[in-house]
């Protein structure tokens, strides 16, 4: 399948999948498309922000059990597929600003399309691993590296997530 299929896909499911999520309470984390044996459609759902805790098994059954019925009625996916409701895990994915701001002062690590030239006296890098300071009101991702703040711009983001702290009890 074409990637500009599986793109258009998971755009679609998304939204349908995000209005959903937000009318019962949960936030659409993720979407993937994927072939693994025959096709995955998989959604990473969370609990909707200022909720407290993470999304159960009950949770994401619910869910499924709604999303289902909404995309057998736009019937837009050509292939049979399964359809996976999940947790995004302890070391959630991060993408829009709001992912940055809700978890500020945690963990995360940031990887970059293309190395960073030196900045606050950090080398030229493409992975930045740190604390999380928030967004600025121009998108940058700020973060705390190595004793020093750096601001990493979200369009320069290929991929980010928190990295889960053992010690941290009250990681959510």
């Amino acid at each position: 399948m074409a990637s500009l299929v599986k793109e258009s896909v998971v755009e679609r499911v998304r939204q349908i999948a995000e209005p959903l999520a937000t009318s019962m309470g949960y936030e659409v984390v993720e979407v993937e498309y994927v072939r693994e044996h025959g096709w995955v459609l998989r959604v990473y759902l969370d609990r909707a922000a200022g909720q407290t805790g993470g999304v159960t098994l009950d949770d994401c059954s619910t869910f499924s059990h709604a999303l289902g019925p909404a995309l057998d009625v736009e019937d837009f996916i050509d292939t049979n597929y399964s359809l996976e409701v999940s947790s995004p895990g302890l070391e959630r994915p991060l993408r829009k600003p709001d992912d940055f701001r809700r978890f500020a002062g945690k963990r995360a690590q940031v990887k970059t399309y293309a190395p960073l030239h030196a900045a606050e006296g950090l080398s030229d890098r493409k992975s930045f691993s740190g604390t999380l300071v928030g967004v600025t009101p121009d998108e940058q991702v700020e973060l705390e590296v190595e004793g020093r703040r750096c601001r990493i711009p979200l369009t320069a983001i290929a991929k980010a997530h928190l990295v889960y702290d053992f010690n941290d009890l009250n990681h959510r």
